[in-house]
């Protein structure tokens, strides 16, 4: 039988029913006592009725209210309005809950007009942004650009805007951003997170543009990437180049050409690198960007041109320095001198743009100006920009050009040819496309170009090479150009006198120009770097027998004179110190063969008298 089944009869049953149901009762709180007649029903009817609505009325225990700014995230959604209404509720304007409150009004308040700033309405949302404490919420305003940047990189140059115009009266906001920016540009680059790269390095390269960043952030960027390049760092790398390329244009053109012969030379090596055919074409294609001028990627539009260059202040960070996110910005801090502060910020908004008013709804249109004191510092009068370009368009004025505009722009567009040409006969066909009238000019482009490299490169000497065999023009041009080059090479330095020194020494062991008296240091190291490139391009023997040649000896006469013992001496002893010794052979035994002579002809010298008193001091002399 089962626990709890009743069995017997059917009184005892009813009875066992009767006995369950009491016992239910009584576990609820009731009593229930069986009786005959309706009055001691009624009564008992009464009395449970009572006692049932007292156990529903029983108070229940009360939930504590719960803090919604202590819970995690800033809690739920509060209302701009209820959130006012809980400031002012609270009497205590220094106490950590009104500050609590503040502060995340002011995080959701930078939030907001970060994520709604665009091309638009940026003047107005700076205007909002300042009736905020952005000192107190520094941090909160750099880690919300940085986060509406992150998600939308494609407005990266409005990003860099806005901060342009926050960093021209709040600097270290600028610099701040700056620095974060640099900690993770690194923290992805170690781990080869190409799309934050990618992002972040966009991101600085429009700080760039903006002159928040000093521009030689952005090379020791490049040199980073290329240093050992591979298919990411190639691609960041040109990704970087697209969006500041025009500012490095302008501001330092010698840097940027030292990227791009990098560039080239990654390109020329690519199959040794395992460079990807889609990086190589990226290559290219920059390349070709960088041939017009950058004119479909320009520094900064005209209308984020907002601040004045001498009003921005630059900031100059390097990437091997060791920067401070200062992240503990981010999280709330009790303020000893919460209103001090407030009142502090407030004469510094009112010095900036003049008593706004504070109740101005987000929306407001970007024309209402009223109380703004000083807004030229904040944004450009587009009214009064539109109708200077207005005035200046229909005004037409004929200029006369006596500056050699026309040689300048020859000149560039040479070397943007040069630039732009993977090989020397790239090069040479694009600059023959141009037909070229001024046939000295371009040598002497040409010649500048390979003197301008930091070290010598073959290219420029197989260009040379390739105009000198075209034409006779070219081939007399290069040797009018080597002969002014040796007079005046005094004045080149040290860099520029090797490069040219291996140029010529390449024209001359090519027979591209013909082997054709005073000298000086320049011109003696000119000479040495030009025989030393020559003996390591032809050989010693080779060399030899070219000098040896009857139908070159007068071209070689002034090197290897024969005129004046002391002048032969000189050379031999010249090319001996160059170790090019072996080149002084025949002159050597020339000299030698003089010098036999005139001992032979000259007669023997009589031993003069030396009186006694004085042979003590000619011993001395003698040295004995």
């Amino acid at each position: 039988m089962k626990e709890g089944e009743i069995t017997g009869s059917v009184p005892e049953v009813r009875k066992g029913l009767w006995k369950q149901m009491y016992a239910v009762l009584r576990r609820i709180g009731l009593s229930y006592r069986r009786h005959s007649g309706d009055e001691r029903s009624r009564h008992n009817r009464d009395k449970n009725m009572k006692e049932i609505n007292a156990f529903e009325e029983e108070p229940k225990p009360k939930k504590e209210p719960l803090d919604l700014l202590r819970t995690r995230t800033g809690g739920a959604y509060i209302p701009p309005a209820k959130l006012r209404m809980m400031q002012d509720q609270i009497s205590d304007k220094e106490g950590e809950q009104y500050q609590r409150m503040n502060w995340e009004r002011l995080k959701k308040k930078i939030h907001g007009l970060v994520n709604k700033v665009n091309t638009g309405n940026l003047v107005s949302v700076v205007r909002s942004l300042l009736q905020e404490n952005i000192i107190r919420g520094k941090g909160l305003l750099v880690r919300s650009i940085m986060q509406a940047q992150a998600f939308s990189p494609v407005f990266s140059h409005v990003y860099a805007a806005f901060v342009a115009v926050i960093n021209s009266k709040f600097p270290h906001i600028g610099e701040l951003l700056l620095r974060r920016l640099i900690v993770q540009f690194k923290r992805s680059f170690r781990r080869n997170d190409k799309g934050t790269t990618v992002t972040v390095s966009k991101f600085i390269a429009h700080l760039i543009n903006q002159r928040v960043a000093h521009e030689v952030l952005a090379l020791e960027i490049m040199i980073l990437m290329m240093e050992t390049p591979t298919d990411d760092s190639v691609e960041v790398s040109i990704a970087f180049l697209k969006e500041c390329g025009a500012k490095l244009l302008e501001v330092s053109p010698r840097a940027l050409d030292t990227v791009f012969t990098r560039l080239r030379g990654i390109l020329q090596d690519g199959d040794s690198n395992n460079l990807d055919k889609r990086v190589q074409y990226m290559i290219e294609v920059v390349m070709t960007i960088r041939k017009d001028q950058f004119k479909a990627y320009p520094a900064v539009i005209d209308e984020l041109d907002l601040i004045d260059e001498e009003d921005q202040i630059t900031h100059t960070i390097s990437l091997e320095d060791a920067v401070n996110p200062e992240n503990e910005l981010n999280i709330f801090k009790m303020d000893p001198d919460f209103s001090k502060n407030e009142q502090q910020y407030e004469e510094i908004r009112a010095e900036i743009i003049g008593d706004a008013d504070d109740t101005d709804e987000e929306g407001s249109s970007d024309d209402d100006t009223e109380g703004l004191s000083n807004v030229n510092e904040l944004f450009i009068d587009y009214d009064r920009v539109l109708a200077g370009q207005t005035t200046a368009g229909s005004a037409t004025t004929e200029i006369i050009d006596n500056t050699e505009q026309n040689l300048v722009a020859f000149r560039r567009e040479v070397y943007l040819t040069i630039q732009s040409s993977l090989d020397f006969q790239e090069a040479a066909h694009k600059l023959l496309k141009m037909k070229v009238s001024k046939e000295l000019e371009l040598c002497h482009m040409l010649v500048d170009c390979c003197c301008q490299q930091r070290t010598y490169e073959r290219f420029y000497g197989l260009l040379c090479e390739r105009f000198c065999r075209l034409r006779k023009e070219y081939q007399m041009t290069f040797e009018r150009i080597a002969c002014d080059t040796y007079a005046t090479i005094h004045r080149f330095d040290i860099t520029k006198l090797r490069n040219m020194a291996r140029l010529i020494s390449h024209l001359l062991f090519t027979d591209a120009i013909n082997w054709t008296s005073d000298t000086t240091s320049s011109g003696r190291i000119y000479l040495k770097y030009i025989f030393q490139e020559l003996c390591e391009s032809m050989g010693l023997a080779k060399l030899y027998e070219r000098i040896s040649d009857p139908t070159l000896q007068t071209a070689f006469a002034g090197l290897f004179p024969r005129d004046n013992p002391q002048n032969t001496r000189f050379a031999i002893n010249f090319f001996t110190l160059t170790g090019l010794g072996g080149l002084t052979a025949r002159v050597a035994q020339w000299l030698e063969a003089l010098l036999r002579r005139a001992r032979e002809m000259r007669p023997l010298p009589t031993k003069p008298s030396i009186p006694p008193e004085s042979a003590n001091w000619y011993q001395t002399c003698l040295g004995g």
